[in-house]
């Protein structure tokens, strides 16, 4: 297995970085799913202990000026298990960088290297090697970090300004370890926090709806104005909200009782997270 790539744009290289900030403030590690086309960061946790589910998708062609992989089989792709806040610590070091390789090496095991050549003010480059040890994921787990399936959905809404929603949940989470999230097909949100004591809920109207092919309701004529909820855990509720890379839009499906399906997309990266919902 062979692997390399290069960065020169320090747009993409912030840009790479500020994505790999945010997905190390979700979860301490990850399956990164290296291809010929995507470089996918990959999170699955058992739904059934109140897991968060996360995948992050790359078109690689719109971040590195040069992308090499020589993979195991015919599918060309190679799976490995890193820590993200250790790479997201190599990263940190590259945001005046002129340049950035990404080199697959064999040290005392395997890792992921990173090297950053920085300028100085005496004009001679200075280069920073960071190693980030890896695990190869064997070809017999593959399976487990595909791309979700798309779930039956309830309702999808586009959710307004990240910045509005973390003060509100910052809040909440300070009353409440839960927060439900109700929508409709007519453009209301609704944020609910209650306790033995308190009950809180901000409400948003007119927001636009996104629709699914695949998000067709059972009823023949749907209710617009019913509301479908989940109610969620609170702390990783926030942690989706505290990305660092600028989303141009974020959408939020319900999935009645079951959990909510939140995609932020930019230009050139999807990330998608699945929250499970919690009992009362």
């Amino acid at each position: 297995m062979r692997f390399r790539a290069k960065l020169l744009d320090i747009t993409c290289i912030t840009h790479f970085s500020r994505v790999v900030a945010t997905l190390s403030r979700s979860i301490k590690s990850c399956v990164l799913r290296l291809s010929p086309d995507k470089v996918c960061f990959v999170i699955s946790e058992k739904a059934n202990v109140g897991g968060i589910n996360i995948w992050c998708e790359l078109a690689q062609s719109n971040i590195f000026d040069d992308y090499r992989i020589e993979g195991k089989d015919e599918r060309n792709e190679i799976y490995l298990e890193l820590n993200l806040e250790q790479l997201s610590r190599a990263l940190r070091s590259s945001l005046n960088a002129q340049v950035v390789k990404i080199k697959l090496t064999r040290k005392q095991g395997a890792c992921l290297t990173v090297e950053i050549s920085q300028p100085t003010m005496t004009g001679v480059q200075r280069t920073v090697v960071h190693d980030v040890p890896v695990a190869v994921v064997p070809e017999r787990l593959w399976s487990d970090y595909q791309e979700p399936d798309m779930p039956d959905i309830d309702v999808s809404i586009y959710l307004p300004s990240l910045k509005l929603l973390k003060n509100i949940v910052d809040r909440m989470k300070s009353m409440s370890n839960f927060v439900t999230v109700a929508a409709n097909m007519s453009g209301e949100l609704r944020l609910r926090m209650e306790t033995d004591v308190v009950m809180a809920t901000t409400y948003f109207r007119d927001l636009q709806n996104h629709h699914f092919d695949t998000s067709v309701s059972s009823q023949s004529t749907p209710d617009l104005t019913t509301l479908y909820e989940a109610r969620v855990d609170i702390r990783k509720f926030s942690q989706f909200l505290q990305n660092q890379f600028n989303p141009t839009k974020v959408i939020c499906n319900v999935l009645d009782g079951r959990g909510l399906q939140i995609f932020l997309l930019h230009e050139d990266v999807s990330l998608q997270y699945y929250i499970p919902a919690v009992a009362r």
